[in-house]
């Protein structure tokens, strides 16, 4: 394999560096015939920090390995090198997360749920007295839980001190749990139990933020796909408790992002939806939610990096970097064409 250089202006900073990969690994040492990759706006690779790979648009679908390799070379191909999976109806193939052209992945298992709730084929449907045992079991074969804690505009939450005991069980096992939740009384649930991520969160009332931020709890919002619906459902939905849930859910959306990040919360981006290699957009999402566009590229690169163990790009780090030709803070558009991509010490984009 032929060895990598790229230089440039290093976000967060913006201080000049000049690296080299040496195999699947950053260093300042020169290494002899190292190709220049090129030269310009360094960020440590884009992550996308909620995101379903392989999963057709049927909800319920079986996991399509072709499907799979073909949504992650999008994800690749947008600059991003790293990604979460918070649920999958089964474990993914051997090659996920660590072949050479696919982003480094993190996912949890089928996800765990109340009878009756969430999707059939995808869920694990189970008595509350069986959670904790299911979830520490997921945890040490997968490292991450993810429960859907409330469902459609119902709510009827897991209860707190079921989700707890979960929640301990699982860190016991040395493992994290995320939290699908879409109601006041879901996140309030999820918050108190010190699960390690709310996905989406919408209606999450704003006085939770400040114990979020004490207990590190992340937010990733899914904003972008949260408030895309709220133009068809004004225009289409009838009338009644659905409609008015989601509206006014999504409604303070944005600005319930922008609070938490005041608050101290660690924000991250996730698309969550097809198609995929969107991050782009999510991180535009939120800068319009009030989010400085530092702190939203933040969300989706060394931020997100840092929140799954990964140093950016320092030596020693993982050698994954996307490259712009000009500072994307000053404009975001440029998100949509990276000139250069590397993973794991290769050049993945453009591509040979």
């Amino acid at each position: 394999m032929t060895a990598l250089r790229i230089r440039g202006r290093a976000l967060p900073d913006g201080e000049y560096v000049d690296l080299y990969a040496d195999g699947d690994r950053w260093t300042t040492d020169p290494v002899p015939n190292a190709e220049l990759v090129g030269e310009g706006w360094l960020l440590p690779g884009l992550v996308d920090a909620h995101t379903h790979p392989g999963l057709a648009e049927e909800y319920g679908s079986a996991l399509d390995e072709d499907l799979l390799r073909e949504d992650l070379r999008r994800h690749v191909d947008a600059g991003v090198t790293a990604i979460r999976v918070p649920g999958l109806p089964t474990d993914p193939p051997d090659w996920f997360g660590t072949a050479p052209d696919v982003p480094r992945a993190w996912h949890a298992g089928r996800w765990i749920t109340q009878h009756g709730q969430y999707f059939e084929g995808w869920a694990r449907r189970l008595d509350h007295d069986e959670m904790a045992a299911e979830a520490a079991a997921q945890a040490l074969r997968t490292g991450w839980v993810k429960f859907v804690v409330d469902w459609v505009h119902e709510g009827n939450p897991i209860p707190v001190d079921v989700l707890t005991k979960a929640v301990d069980a699982v860190h016991r096992a040395g493992g994290r749990v995320a939290v699908h939740s879409m109601h006041a009384s879901g996140g309030e649930a999820a918050v108190l139990a010190g699960v390690d991520s709310i996905e989406h969160g919408m209606c999450l009332a704003p006085a939770l933020l400040d114990r979020m931020a004490a207990q590190g709890t992340a937010l990733i919002p899914t904003l972008a796909m949260v408030v895309a619906p709220t133009e068809g459902i004004r225009a289409h939905a009838p009338e009644g408790a659905p409609r008015e849930w989601y509206l006014r859910g999504a409604d303070a959306h944005p600005k319930l992002v922008a609070q938490a990040v005041e608050a101290g919360v660690t924000v991250l981006a996730g698309t969550d939806t097809r198609p995929h290699g969107g991050v782009a957009a999510e991180i535009r999402a939120l800068v319009d939610a009030g989010l400085r566009p530092h702190d939203a590229l933040a969300a989706a690169s060394w931020t997100a990096r840092t929140w799954l163990g990964l140093p950016g790009l320092v030596p020693g780090a993982p050698a994954d970097a996307v490259l712009y030709d000009r500072d994307p803070r000053t404009d975001l558009s440029i998100l949509d064409t990276p000139t250069a991509v590397v993973l794991r010490g290769r050049r993945i984009r453009p591509r040979l």
